[in-house]
């Protein structure tokens, strides 16, 4: 499976689930909306979230999208980008994931206030089952 049968999926319905791994080896997941972005799996996340803090410590990470029976998944390292000047890269991703917003200016101070980060997923390993 490649990148591409991925982006069609998460085209449908941008809500995926992450995982990234703790120190005792155990998983923890949690929910985003994420898109591709030059050739990356790309989402959005507060700064201060737990997913992000266990990334920062272990890289690895995977990210899964469904629509109905199909679904794919793609795994890899994670590079975490921000929360500094990183204004213009977070519309980005937002809009990646299917976001649109009325007023960009609120967005722009939303994201700075909660030291939002962008997230980029480096794809070695896409699989999953779709038609």
């Amino acid at each position: 499976m490649e990148l591409r049968t991925f982006a069609a999926l998460i085209e449908r319905d941008s809500l995926c689930v992450v995982t990234a791994t703790r120190a005792d080896g155990s998983v923890q997941a949690s929910l985003v909306n994420a898109g591709v972005l030059d050739g990356r799996v790309a989402y959005v996340a507060q700064g201060s979230a737990l997913k992000v803090r266990l990334l920062r410590e272990r890289p690895v990470c995977s990210v899964t999208v469904r629509d109905g029976f199909e679904w794919a998944t793609v795994e890899g390292e994670a590079e975490i980008v921000g929360p500094e000047d990183v204004r213009e890269l977070l519309r980005q991703v937002f809009q990646a994931a299917g976001g649109t917003h009325e007023d960009w200016d609120e967005f722009d101070r939303v994201m700075a206030e909660e030291g939002r980060v962008a997230v980029f997923v480096d794809p070695t390993r896409v699989y999953g089952i779709t038609r």
